[in-house]
């Protein structure tokens, strides 16, 4: 009994650290979204269609293949292009302060939804570790200079927070069809799902297609990549962490952006980020604890 307890939390050690390696590596996204110079959508079907070789080739090697998509993947891939949409549309049109805020309020969501639809026990010290880490990442992001406020700030803050609601159905979708499906095969048919849905998006809005530079082909590249290493690392995590604690963990991810943006781009990185940075790690970890073995359906 206690070899087994010792196997399943020494699971969860590797689970925790696979998803904290995942958020570092999608903390890249913001740079290369900006860095990226065509349409909001069409950046993230170019995303997808980059990252699907690699997605079929991981998938391949499962048991079982490819396999078919079912209707939680197809919910998968629907909501994950919506959040990609979203989310770039959301950057274009406010600041990237507001926008990373909003659409890290996903943890609120995901808890809400995981408790009272999917039964998962939360402690009321995991509730306390959710607002400190959203706390966290609100002061880090809000102390840093958001320049320009953006073409049409309002409608680029409802677009934010509406990314926060499609992530966390993404979130959620994943890790129902974890359960039966491998990492690479969930991210394989949500990607193949998502990417006609941005394309079309894509062409509906008027967007510019494709990207107009090198630099801009060399984003969208580096974004496939990271898609299926990110979101294959978090993919995986999924389907052996609660979703409650695993929407927390990937709070690292504007930690990360921020430093890359201080690196990269010259901009301040102050007190207050690394006071909200703290903050949002401390979060992290006291959710790791509050969720340990009682967040289980029950």
């Amino acid at each position: 009994m206690t070899d087994v307890a010792e196997a399943g939390a020494a699971e969860r050690r590797t689970a925790l650290i696979v998803l904290l390696a995942g958020a570092c590596i999608i903390g890249l996204a913001p740079i290369l979204v900006r860095l990226a110079d065509s349409g909001p959508a069409a950046i993230g079907f170019w995303r997808m269609v980059f990252a699907l070789p690699l997605l079929l080739l991981l998938a391949q090697r499962e048991s079982g293949g490819v396999g078919r998509a079912g209707p939680v993947l197809l919910l998968a891939g629907g909501a994950f292009a919506l959040d990609l949409a979203f989310w770039h549309y959301g950057i274009a049109l406010t600041s990237v302060a507001k926008a990373t805020i909003l659409s890290n309020l996903t943890p609120v969501i995901v808890t809400g939804v995981a408790w009272l639809v999917f039964r998962e026990r939360i402690r009321p010290l995991f509730l306390a570790a959710v607002v400190l880490a959203v706390g966290g990442a609100c002061i880090m992001t809000l102390a840093r200079d958001p320049g320009l406020p953006g073409a049409n700030p309002a409608l680029g803050d409802a677009y934010s927070a509406m990314t926060a609601v499609w992530y966390a159905l993404y979130f959620l979708a994943v890790q129902r069809a974890r359960r039966t499906r491998g990492a690479a095969q969930v991210m394989f048919w949500s990607s193949l799902t998502a990417a006609p849905l941005l394309a079309a998006a894509s062409g509906l809005l008027g967007e510019r297609f494709m990207p107009a530079t090198p630099g801009g082909w060399a984003a969208c590249i580096a974004l496939g990549v990271m898609h299926v290493t990110g979101q294959g690392s978090i993919a995986w995590a999924l389907g052996r962490l609660p979703a409650s604690v695993t929407s927390v963990v990937v709070l690292v991810q504007p930690v990360v952006a921020a430093i890359l943006g201080w690196v990269l781009f010259g901009e301040v990185f102050g007190p207050g980020q690394m006071l909200g940075g703290v903050i949002a790690l401390a979060g992290v970890i006291l959710a790791q604890r509050a969720a340990r073995p009682t967040d289980q359906p029950g």
